[in-house]
């Protein structure tokens, strides 16, 4: 059930039937009993996969998240009222919660989806805003070091995938925690989940560059297999994002075409709304090539499409 992946530090692996079907929570040692990082979805499987865990007599300290989607949140409020075990969030990650017990995301990101060329989500796909209700016990900060287990980790703000990403770094075990910031075997999809245009993939690169400058000697993400060699894995990933922007370029036509076209053009997707991150990738690198200039915005009848300018360079 528990995997020791350094020192003190165990792997749990949560499933659960949506999404990703999976994510990695780490169990890091203290006196006190054990941190937990990350929890899972607001499931019966996690919180069957928790009982389990819990039932063996493991003493659970605190829970930290590393940021506040779905998998990663969905049982803190569990933990903290039913299990009696105080959660600690970043203050961005707070403003995001506080978002989300109150907005109406499936129709902000409807009317995003059908402002680039999509068409609107089915309302069977759930929207679960009652995982947001409870107010933290903690809060951290960009550089802030917090107590894990025994030993004192800096929480690195990581944007990109969340605006509200942290990574957590050990400087003495050279043990990076890494969240959905990087992955061992895919790409963390860069979207716009709260339905509102920004720039994403600008922020994630720009982060990548960050956490790149820490030398780690394990990485710990947040789904998958774990990471040795960090500096490859990001230039790795930083190259098929250059890949994949160029394919969004050459795609982008003179004329203008809405990013759902480009979608199905460099995916090669037979339904949009079961491939919604392909969409929403395409469209944040659509947003980052308008901020570099390599393409624009036209707009007709509320549709917004993307006409390449002269340059195919990237």
């Amino acid at each position: 059930m528990l995997t020791e992946v350094a020192e003190g530090i165990h792997k749990l692996v949560i499933n659960f039937p949506t999404g990703m079907g999976a994510v990695n929570c780490y169990l890091i040692e203290g006196k006190n009993g054990y941190t937990v990082i990350d929890t899972g979805t607001d499931s019966k499987e996690a919180k069957d996969g928790w009982k389990e865990v819990l039932s063996s007599g493991i003493i659970i300290e605190k829970v930290v998240l590393t940021h506040t989607h779905q998998d990663h949140i969905g049982l803190a409020k569990w933990f903290q009222q039913e299990v009696g075990v105080p959660v600690i969030v970043s203050y961005l990650g707070y403003v995001e919660m506080k978002k989300n017990r109150v907005s109406h995301r499936r129709d902000r990101t409807n009317s995003l989806i059908i402002r680039h060329g999509g068409v609107a989500l089915p309302n069977k796909i759930n929207e679960d805003n009652s995982i947001y209700d409870f107010e933290p016990d903690g809060f951290f900060n960009n550089h802030q070091h917090i107590q894990l287990g025994e030993e004192l980790y800096e929480a690195i703000w990581t944007p990109g995938h969340a605006p509200d990403h942290f990574c957590f770094y050990n400087k003495n075990k050279k043990i990076m925690i890494i969240g959905d910031h990087v992955l061992n075997s895919i790409s963390p999809v860069i979207g716009l989940w709260s339905g509102e245009e920004g720039n994403p993939l600008q922020d994630y690169l720009l982060s990548l560059k960050v956490v790149e400058k820490y030398p780690a000697d394990i990485t710990l993400p947040g789904h998958g297999d774990l990471i040795y060699d960090l500096p490859a894995r990001i230039h790795e990933m930083t190259a098929k994002h250059r890949h994949r922007l160029q394919q969004v370029l050459q795609s982008v036509s003179m004329e203008g075409k809405t990013a759902n076209q480009i979608c199905y053009e460099v995916y090669d997707t037979a339904n949009i709304i079961l491939n919604l991150s392909s969409f929403m990738a395409t469209l944040t690198r659509l947003l980052y090539l308008e901020s570099i200039g390599k393409v624009e915005r036209l707009e007709l009848d509320g549709i917004v499409s993307f006409k390449r300018k002269v340059s195919l360079e990237f």
